[in-house]
């Protein structure tokens, strides 16, 4: 049959025709192929149990083609400020509709809420009401939130006061991300209600910065701000430059460079974190020790003087 159509048409007619079967099945596919369900999952409970394998089993029983991609496992242990700037750092670089499950729930079995919440980005979140979702929500806005309370989308006849990863998060995750009406977890709540970390989100005005330390990067004792480096360039400085400015009330003095080799060992910086944030370090020492810096804290940073 083909070599009567070759007949017909000429070799290279026949030819053409192949290609443009082969790019119209090409793009066919690529238009009905389904996006990834994807769930990103932190918690801080460590890897030394059954724990987080157990919240993916509940997740892979309910959605088996589920892409679950572990953001961390290791958050400091009931630390929410280290849950939320977490998400803060790793939600820009997800799409939306990803489906973040986070479970940092200190006060586990609590009168605190369980939330599935939508931010203007269109990621979703299944959380504990918690503050969790403060640096999220001061970048990216929070568009709704819904309380967890229909049993149908939970496990178990009767729930853990203690395992809510287990019983009530993974299970709601992975049919969010399966594509159900997350709406129908329960009923809505006004988002002015949810639950604050008390962080000063980065204002700039006329005067300079304010805006907070929101965290020590991990042993290092450098400090992580909820500063982008966009807004702090926007005060005027260049690398090179000293920077005076106050953090938690004392008034410090540190150029602004490129990393931390481009000053002495021992001594302070200013740089542009891997995040695209300003941080604040010590070259070969802990900024936080050395200077008794805590987070939570105030950071003003003045204008550069023309």
């Amino acid at each position: 049959m083909s070599s009567k159509i070759v007949g017909f048409m000429g070799k290279a007619q026949f030819r053409a025709l192949l290609l443009v079967c082969g790019l119209a099945l090409t793009a066919a596919a690529q238009i009905v192929a389904p996006a990834p369900k994807t769930v990103v999952f932190m918690t801080d409970f460590g890897v030394v149990d059954d724990s987080v394998a157990i919240c993916r089993g509940v997740m892979y029983s309910i959605v088996p083609d589920l892409r679950i991609v572990d953001l961390s496992h290791q958050v400091t242990p009931f630390s929410i400020l280290d849950g939320a700037r977490f998400l803060y750092g790793a939600t820009p670089y997800y799409p939306p509709g990803t489906v973040f499950v986070v479970v940092i729930d200190p006060t586990v079995g609590s009168t605190r809420k369980a939330i599935v919440a939508k931010s203007r980005r269109g990621q979703l979140f299944v959380l504990p009401d918690n503050g969790l979702l403060t640096l999220v929500e001061q970048r990216d806005g929070i568009e709704a939130v819904h309380e967890i309370t229909n049993p149908a989308w939970m496990i178990g006849g009767k729930l853990s006061s203690t395992f809510h990863g287990r019983d009530i998060f993974s299970p709601v995750g992975a049919h969010v991300a399966a594509g159900e009406d997350w709406a129908q977890v329960g009923p809505e709540v006004a988002v002015k209600d949810l639950v604050r970390l008390d962080l000063k989100p980065a204002k700039l005005d006329a005067n300079g910065l304010s805006a907070s330390v929101i965290a020590t990067d991990g042993p290092f004792g450098n400090l992580v701000t909820n500063i982008d480096a966009d807004d702090f360039l926007k005060l005027g400085y260049l690398r090179g430059q000293s920077v005076t400015f106050t953090v938690a009330g004392k008034e410090l003095t540190v150029p602004f460079v490129r990393t931390f080799s481009d000053v002495p060992l021992g001594k302070p910086l200013f740089y542009i974190d891997s995040r695209g944030h300003l941080g604040l370090a010590v070259n070969q020492g802990s900024f936080a020790a050395i200077y008794g810096i805590k987070p939570p804290a105030e950071l003003l940073i003045p204008r550069a003087k023309k």
